[in-house]
């Protein structure tokens, strides 16, 4: 039975994670412009740009129907409640029972089959382009995806991420050789689900090149706020889920003040490590053409079937 206590911790773990995936496109954003040698904007850009956004008014298209004006709301509504279901701070949260790593990949691909959808409603040349880009990615990212999440479900004899999170953390550190698999392959698929580069350039509107700006060139207001915020949470929901799949330590089970300051101290520091290591391999890599997009996803998804394939080897 939930108590209040995890009821208000999940809550406080929502709204946090909420609340900080803008700061971390533009902690992003900003390492990336030091890299370049460009001064940037700021870390807190992005909460300025959905400020304004947010009072702009929403132009719509006059033959968008009810799914273009709703699409907003639900992506943004998912990728919450894939936030909320992420052991991020603690595993004995409200929602913990319902964590399954296949629910994740629904959800998620949920989200981006409305996105398309929305995308193809007002008939436009470069919506219906970024759509049929953007199955493309998915079609190739969603097989690796789940192939990594059965590698851990393997291992720990569960699909639930709180039990995964839990076994990790009690069973002895060792180096296993299909986790390593695993987790390239995993990166992999975070920067082809993030548009990011060498897949996609999240900062081009040039027409030849771009997936996911082509699909939300029709909106605008606070429509276009809500979904750069629910971009924002879906790059981070990557992040907590790398951090619950391949380094949970720090993610605490007894609710005190002291363990809890002591993961979040923990989360934000790995939060911080792996954004600086997307920045820095962004910075030293090109932008794929887009017809080599699959040759670079059928690689992650090979990683994670040798993955699975050894973890069956060692279990045999």
């Amino acid at each position: 039975m939930m108590s209040i206590t995890s009821i208000f911790l999940q809550i406080l773990q929502l709204v946090l994670l909420i609340a900080l995936a803008p700061l971390l496109m533009g902690w992003v954003n900003q390492n990336r412009s030091w890299l370049s040698n460009k001064t940037g904007s700021g870390i807190f850009q992005p909460y300025h740009n959905l400020h304004k956004l947010f009072l702009k008014e929403s132009v719509l298209a006059k033959n968008a129907s009810f799914l273009f004006r709703a699409v907003p709301y639900v992506y943004f509504s998912a990728m919450c409640l894939i936030a909320a279901i992420i052991p991020v701070l603690c595993d004995k949260l409200a929602l913990s029972a319902i964590a399954d790593v296949i629910a994740l990949i629904g959800l998620f691909g949920l989200a981006r089959i409305l996105l398309a959808l929305a995308a193809m409603d007002v008939v436009t040349a470069f919506g219906s382009m970024g759509a049929r880009r953007e199955m493309l990615i998915a079609f190739l990212a969603e097989p690796a995806l789940l192939m990594v999440f059965f590698n851990a479900a393997l291992i720990n004899q569960s699909t639930s991420l709180t039990i995964i999170v839990e076994k990790t953390l009690t069973e002895p550190f060792h180096i296993n050789p299909s986790i390593v698999f695993a987790t390239v392959a995993f990166l992999m698929v975070l920067l082809a689900e993030n548009a990011r580069i060498p897949v996609d350039n999240p900062s081009t509107h040039l027409e030849l090149t771009m997936i996911h700006e082509a699909m939300v060139l029709e909106y605008s207001g606070r429509h276009l706020a809500l979904i750069e915020w629910s971009s924002q949470l879906k790059l981070l929901n990557y992040f907590v889920i790398a951090i619950a799949l391949f380094c949970p330590w720090g993610i605490v089970s007894t609710l005190t003040p002291s363990t809890l300051l002591i993961s979040l101290l923990s989360c934000l520091f790995k939060l911080i490590i792996l954004s600086s290591a997307l920045v820095i391999f962004e910075t030293l890599s090109t932008k794929f053409r887009l017809f080599r997009a699959p040759e670079f996803l059928t690689i992650a998804f090979i990683l994670a079937i040798f993955g699975v394939l050894t973890q069956l080897t060692s279990i045999g």
